[in-house]
């Protein structure tokens, strides 16, 4: 039933998508981006943007995550994720929240079951700001099952996501910032009872460099792990590499 109910909602939104494509059919509100990632956790998980603007203020977004290109997420039955928002560009900043859906098996059984359609549903928000000496990204994602594909004594699984960083711009094709990440299961449901407590998995911070011409640009981020060694699900130091284009 959730996922006839989650495919008759996606369709709904896609059919409304399209319809706003074919009324306006005008090249210059349509944008894509292109982020190829690679981090200590989560390994190569390359992400697709999509914008389409009905004002200068005001743009429809997709987005698309291949979490299953890394070990991780191949782990975890090709894990990928698919969502849909709305960017407000207010002053300097661009507040984007969206809807993210799941495919998989890390929340619906701890990657215990099968890969399946509406493995979770991510509620998200992204704010943005830029102006002609500063940058800065804010992240806030909660990845929460919406199936249940557990047998007795396997637990679903919640996570929260986030992270903020803030970079000066040394020149225009330049800047160097600091950033700060955390990851950690927020628990789960048990299959014959119970629930999960909270599990650190990661706390980074660190400093990055950008070099960036005309949306086209390569960061290295690296630091430490800041989470309780003796508790955390992740043991690595803090280490990101992220090429991205705008098309």
């Amino acid at each position: 039933m959730q996922i006839k109910k989650l495919s008759i909602s996606i369709t709904f939104l896609m059919v409304l998508a399209v319809s706003s494509f074919t009324a306006q059919s005008n090249d210059d509100k349509v944008s894509f981006g292109l982020s190829l990632n690679q981090d200590a956790f989560f390994g190569f998980n390359p992400m697709m943007t999509a914008s389409y603007s009905f004002t200068d203020t005001d743009a429809l977004t997709f987005y698309g995550i291949q979490w299953g290109a890394g070990s991780s997420g191949a782990s975890w039955d090709q894990w990928t994720e698919f969502g849909i928002g709305y960017n407000k560009t207010i002053g300097n900043f661009n507040i984007n929240p969206q809807l993210g859906f799941t495919m998989g098996s890390l929340l619906s059984s701890g990657a215990q079951g099968r890969g399946v359609i509406g493995d979770g549903i991510v509620p998200n928000l992204t704010v943005n700001y830029g102006s002609d000496k500063w940058e800065g990204q804010v992240y806030a994602g909660y990845y929460a099952a919406f199936a249940n594909e557990t047998v007795a004594g396997q637990s679903t699984n919640n996570y929260v996501h986030y992270w903020a960083n803030l970079g000066y711009k040394i020149s225009p094709y330049f800047s160097v910032g600091a950033h700060f990440e955390e990851l950690y299961l927020s628990g789960g449901e048990t299959n014959g009872g119970g629930s999960l407590d909270r599990a650190d998995g990661y706390l980074w911070a660190g400093p990055y460099m950008q070099f960036q011409k005309n949306g086209t640009g390569l960061r290295f981020s690296f630091g430490a792990n800041l989470a309780d060694e003796a508790d955390r699900f992740s043991d690595n130091d803090f280490y990101r590499l992220t090429f991205f284009i705008g098309l």
